[in-house]
């Protein structure tokens, strides 16, 4: 098709053909940008943690004043709460993944390294933190029980080099040792040795703090009730029952503390991601929104080009022109102002991505997003401006021999 003619139109209708360019651009823009954000937020919802979440409870107390037996205190507490019905395992932990509050630290290859090799989060399980979590080993084994060891040994023995086991998680043993096998290997906390046994598949990080939520370890350390959760595992169905169930079993051990927290993690996950599930129907809602708002702007710039140009559309049908011909006419229109439109968007969603980098330190938008963008907006701009087209293609070679 000759699109000399429509040219010509479009240079006569400047104010109208540049609104259309410029909302289409505007809506390129933002679109590319927000379904790559959209992307992120989604991909971040969907992470693994690495545990058997659907069937894991918690609970978490504190006491009043001063501890001063914490450590017989949790053992008491574990005892009673391996004995509440319907628990298969329990454990406790000083923290969970997807949770406000991280216990980090730097790891080195070398014990004199200036600069650490990677920032990870430290876990510290007493006996059975494995099994009960549901973690899956994919190389070497669990703590033996002459490993674990008391928090404040544990903080002994690092002020003194003393070497202990960890576990660490699958990316970060291929962080440290990119091609290797790291089990049985070496690396620094400080200048505490600690020495590889076990590799897990995958243990989310509590939060996404320095931009790690893969790179965990695990270390043999008992913690008391003071300083993290109990853990426990149960039937799925089962779940309210059992935390019920600790919950009185931790009063008729102690009365005199305070209950801080009591969940299914499955609910601690939802909580945790909330405001990313909020966002990402935002940014659907705005791309629906500008969508609409775009497809509206050109359904009623065709309508008003076709009810203008009926005389003319009118002597072109007389002249011989098929429906076809009027139809391909409006829809390569369409298809030039978009063009320029989705031009313009691209340069536009690049330099957006580009101020968010540098506002918030986002990652940068892969380029599979502007022609996504692009063909998104060809086919809601063919779409939108098919009524109108074909409007015009019915218009009757007798509308020409009118008189204006």
């Amino acid at each position: 098709m000759d699109i000399r003619p429509i040219l010509s139109t479009l240079r006569r209708h400047k104010t109208a053909a540049a609104l259309i360019v410029l909302e289409v651009a505007l809506t390129c823009a933002i679109v590319c940008n927000a379904l790559f954000l959209v992307t992120q937020r989604v991909e971040r919802i969907s992470q693994t943690s690495g545990l058997a979440e659907n069937e894991l409870v918690f609970v978490r107390v504190s006491g009043i004043g001063k501890q001063t037996n914490g450590q017989s205190r949790t053992l008491e507490d574990l005892s009673a709460l391996r004995a509440v019905p319907g628990v298969t395992a329990a454990a406790k932990v000083n923290q969970l993944p997807f949770r406000p509050n991280s216990s980090n630290t730097s790891v080195s290859l070398k014990q004199e390294q200036e600069r650490p090799t990677a920032f990870v989060t430290m876990y510290m399980f007493g006996e059975g933190g494995l099994p009960t979590l549901g973690l899956q080993l994919t190389a070497g084994r669990d703590f033996q029980s002459s490993e674990y060891s008391n928090f404040e040994d544990a903080q002994k023995n690092a002020s003194s080099n003393t070497a202990s086991s960890v576990i660490i998680s699958r990316t970060l043993a291929d962080k440290l040792y990119p091609g290797e096998n790291a089990l049985g290997k070496t690396f620094y906390m400080g200048k505490q040795p600690l020495h590889v046994v076990g590799i897990v598949a995958a243990l989310a990080t509590p939060t996404d703090y320095n931009n790690n939520t893969t790179l965990s370890m695990v270390l043999p350390v008992r913690t008391d009730f003071t300083q993290g959760p109990y853990v426990l595992r149960t039937a799925p169905e089962r779940r309210e029952e059992v935390l019920k169930g600790a919950i009185a079993a931790l009063e008729r051990n102690d009365p005199n503390r305070l209950v801080r927290e009591k969940e299914t993690y499955e609910d601690q996950r939802k909580d945790y991601f909330k405001n990313d599930r909020a966002m990402v129907g935002l940014l659907i809602t705005v791309c629906i929104s500008l969508l609409v708002v775009t497809a509206l702007g050109i359904i009623g710039l065709a309508s008003f080009w076709v009810q203008q140009r009926s005389k003319q559309i009118g002597i072109r049908r007389a002249l011989g022109a098929t429906r076809g011909q009027i139809l391909r006419y409006f829809q390569t229109e369409n298809f030039l102002l978009a063009t320029l439109g989705i031009v313009l968007g691209m340069l536009a969603a690049y330099a957006i991505n580009l101020a968010l980098m540098n506002l918030y330190e986002l990652p940068r938008m892969p380029l599979l997003y502007l022609p996504l963008g692009a063909l998104l907006l060809w086919a809601l701009g063919q779409i939108a401006v098919f009524g109108p087209a074909r409007r015009a293609a019915a218009v009757p070679p007798a509308v020409a021999t009118r008189g204006t």
